[in-house]
């Protein structure tokens, strides 16, 4: 499959400007997105705040159309929120615990969501359980299978983790919350925008995704997606005016759709720039994406076992997170040469990832996150860089 990329470095700005590798953690935008919620702003700031909105109606609703047929579903299963931990924490906090009940989770979990599992762990009584991985890095379905009985009240997991290329089997893991009637709530903060999400096909009950990272979307925004049949016996733990309508002094009803886990006041301009975003995914096709990607990101993890540089990523399918280290040089300083030389990466500690650093006994490792939009050169470029250290 062939990609255009000299017409997706055109289209993004900040490609003349910088080596962009750190796509999971806030991808350069291409210039529909800018100019979207650059001439909303413009807009709004001419006739009026509230105005603007009323407007705006008919491209509000597009966002949600988009949001849904970027994963396959309704628009009235979409929620828009303000970042993909929100979205997540909508749907976790909902949920009933009671001593006893369990919750299932991978080693690769991020520091977000495991925090919240100890929080209600610690309130209620509930027990956090991390399902181990098999050969290949990934979750062991099969220790899944083993785990599942009648006291798990949650399947919960990040698609792809913040510290490296896995991509968790989150089909095979849906299909086994399906068949025991388990709530499954995926984290696909890291693979909305580079893997072909469908929830139909990965059977999850909730989806949580973010607008910065690979969909190349405004920072501050995110959206959840809930099955029907989870939403309806979900009550958010805050509603306001927006979740819920207030019908009699003492009497109030939550909203049917997704939109009972939003709140009233949003970011217009950058909710249409997240639109902007997904469109502009679609457009390219989110296979074509994923295979770029993941090919790139192939390519990197070769050349810099290449150099002696040690490669942390697992698993038996990988995306387009390259996690790595050199011995005797810290993350830090091989971060700081990167970034004199105009490439961006970051940083994945132990404090992100507990559970997968202290199993692995990981270092700190530069993460460098590729993007269908960086090429070979750029690559060549940062291993380069690597190889003097």
């Amino acid at each position: 499959m062939t990609f255009d990329v000299e017409r997706a470095r055109r289209e993004t700005p900040g490609c003349a400007e910088v080596v962009h590798f750190n796509n999971a953690g806030s991808a350069l935008p291409p210039t529909i997105v800018t100019d979207t919620v650059v001439d909303y702003l413009r807009h709004e700031a001419l006739i009026g705040g509230y105005e603007a909105a009323a407007e705006a109606n008919d491209r509000l609703t597009a966002v949600y159309a988009s949001a849904a047929r970027l994963l396959g579903a309704e628009p009235d299963d979409i929620a828009l929120t303000d970042n993909a931990t929100r979205s997540w924490q909508a749907v976790f906090y909902a949920l009933p615990f009671k001593s006893g009940d369990r919750i299932l989770t991978s080693r690769a979990e991020y520091a977000s969501n495991a925090i919240a599992y100890l929080q209600v762990a610690r309130r209620t009584g509930a027990v956090v359980e991390v399902v181990g991985d098999d050969e290949s890095g990934q979750l062991d379905v099969e220790d899944l299978k083993r785990r599942v009985d009648g006291d798990v009240k949650l399947i919960a997991v990040s698609h792809v983790p913040t510290q490296g290329g896995l991509v968790n089997p989150a089909e095979e893991i849906g299909a086994v919350a399906e068949a025991a009637g388990i709530p499954f709530l995926l984290d696909a903060c890291q693979s909305a925008g580079q893997v072909d999400l469908d929830v139909t096909r990965l059977k999850c009950d909730a989806l949580s995704a973010t607008g910065r990272k690979y969909l190349r979307g405004p920072r501050g925004t995110g959206f959840l997606y809930v099955r029907p049949s989870l939403r309806e016996r979900l009550e958010p733990a805050m509603l306001d005016l927006h979740s819920a309508s207030w019908t009699a002094p003492e009497e109030y009803e939550v909203d049917p759709t997704a939109k009972r886990f939003e709140v009233w006041e949003r970011d217009f301009a950058a909710v249409f720039g997240l639109g902007a975003a997904i469109d502009y995914a679609l457009e390219w096709g989110l296979p074509a994406i994923e295979e770029r990607v993941a090919a790139l990101a192939a390519t990197l993890r070769a050349r810099l076992t290449d150099v002696g540089a040690q490669v942390h990523d697992v698993g038996a399918k990988k995306c387009g997170i390259v996690t790595f280290s050199v011995k005797g040089t810290p993350a830090a300083a091989i971060k700081a040469r990167l970034a004199e030389a105009n490439i961006n990466t970051s940083i994945s500690s132990r404090t992100s990832a507990q559970f997968d650093f202290t199993a692995r006994d990981l270092p700190d490792m530069v993460r460098a996150s590729v993007h269908y939009y960086n090429t070979e050169d750029e690559i060549d470029l940062l291993v380069r860089q690597v190889e003097k250290l």
